[in-house]
């Protein structure tokens, strides 16, 4: 896969391009990929996806504070990546971009930049200041600039059309097994070890306090979880808190992120890691007493390792 950040050098074989944000490259975003590989192989052209970075919103509604997203851009590209696409734009999103007409878009960047000859949108595809691009209009786009236009249905699961939002919504609710359904694998979290209190250390259980590595990433609601955990390539299981933190951190909403590792007494602060959310294993909860905590905890590792198994 080529990677491009700006379109100045861009070239490639009859480019069969898609368009989007593509938070979390569900299952409906996987689909649109699959139909437009399958459209370049049948024209003998080269896949093309063209996304922005930073997401909209962070231009366009500055002082928003609740943007959410299911994906960072480094978990982007090597999702791309995986899915085998020729080709991945990250166009840089700023004011003057989210100014641009959608016919001044078809024309100055998919024409004349591109030289597109096909393109692949969603059922509910909308784009270009005020989002005036809908499919209809990008018909006519399409034959004035002489290239081919087609429409991807949504993706049902279970009769449910698979949407970014209802998978932040499966994991705000704490329903990782739902929300791992629609992506397609399980939700990730990627962050790096910080100094915590080493509470956990007295009660022989250990934790690895996590910093997101995005502020905007969506954090799982509170409870504790079955979590894979990778460390320079290795993969270890573990189990995870996710709690409110009383002082500040950089965490979406203030949560913190404590992982219990099994097996693993190394040394790791600073150190990058990776989370893989398999299940829930139950609510946060307060105790009586260190005993009774220290029972649930035992209780918990026990769940943690069924559901790991």
């Amino acid at each position: 896969m080529k990677l491009h950040y700006n379109l100045d050098d861009f070239k490639a074989q009859k480019p069969v391009v898609t368009i989007g944000t593509f938070d979390g490259l569900h299952k409906g975003h996987q689909m649109v990929v699959s139909q437009l590989k399958e459209l370049a192989k049948n024209m003998g052209g080269e896949s093309v996806i063209f996304t922005f970075y930073p997401h909209p919103r962070v231009v366009t509604s500055p002082n928003e504070s609740n943007l959410r997203l299911l994906t960072t851009k480094e978990e982007k590209i090597k999702l791309f990546e995986q899915f085998g696409v020729d080709h991945l734009i990250i166009y840089p999103f700023n004011k003057a971009f989210s100014e641009l007409s959608y016919s001044e878009f078809v024309k100055t960047i998919l024409h004349e930049k591109m030289n597109t000859k096909c393109l692949v949108v969603g059922y509910d595809h909308r784009f270009g200041k005020n989002r005036e691009g809908g499919y209809e209009y990008l018909k006519k786009c399409a034959e004035k600039f002489n290239f081919e236009v087609k429409r991807t249905d949504a993706l049902s699961v279970e009769a449910d059309k698979v949407s970014s939002t209802k998978i932040r919504a499966a994991l705000e609710s704490r329903d990782i097994v739902k929300a791992n359904h629609y992506l397609g694998y399980n939700f990730t979290l990627h962050g790096t070890v910080v100094n915590g209190k080493q509470l956990g250390r007295k009660l022989g259980f250990p934790t690895a306090n996590i910093e997101a590595s995005d502020k905007y990433k969506i954090i799982p609601g509170y409870g504790v979880y079955a979590v894979f955990v990778d460390i320079a390539g290795k993969t270890y299981k573990g189990m995870l808190n996710i709690g409110m933190r009383p002082t500040f951190n950089k965490n979406a909403d203030n949560r913190s992120i404590e992982v219990n590792i099994f097996d693993f007494a190394d040394d790791i602060y600073g150190k990058e890691i990776t989370l893989s959310f398999v299940d829930r294993i139950r609510a946060e909860q307060k105790f009586a007493s260190i005993e009774a905590l220290v029972e649930q905890l035992k209780a918990d590792k026990e769940t943690a390792l069924q559901i790991l198994s």
